[in-house]
């Protein structure tokens, strides 16, 4: 529990290959010493924690709120500020040709 570079070596090593963590008194021992370690520690003030995330998290959406309405005003498009565009007229396309009377010809009987 003292030597936490060993610690955390064992523990590396444990991880590495699970199949021996689960046999290996090393491996035991280490977990049992992070248990212990962990259990010396102050419990945290659940509280704190809560009050602190919601306050990161109010910033955060006021920051992504304010980065939104940007990109909003950036891509309205005002149209009193638009660029006047002449219209120029069409030409109506030419008259088209007449169609061909086309007609099979007629076989006339000649007099010889």
């Amino acid at each position: 529990m003292e030597d936490r570079v060993m610690l955390d070596g064992v523990m590396m090593k444990c991880n590495e290959n699970p199949s021996r963590a689960r046999t290996d008194s090393d491996c035991l021992n280490a977990r049992v010493a992070i248990e212990r370690i962990a259990s010396q520690r102050p419990p945290v003030d659940q509280a704190k924690l809560t009050e602190e995330f919601e306050r990161s998290r109010d910033q955060r959406r006021s920051v992504q709120e304010k980065l939104r309405q940007e990109q909003e005003a950036k891509t309205k498009v005002d149209v009193y500020k638009m660029p006047v565009v002449p219209v120029v007229p069409v030409e109506p396309p030419p008259p088209a040709p007449p169609p061909n009377d086309v007609s099979p010809p007629v076989a006339r009987e000649s007099n010889p």
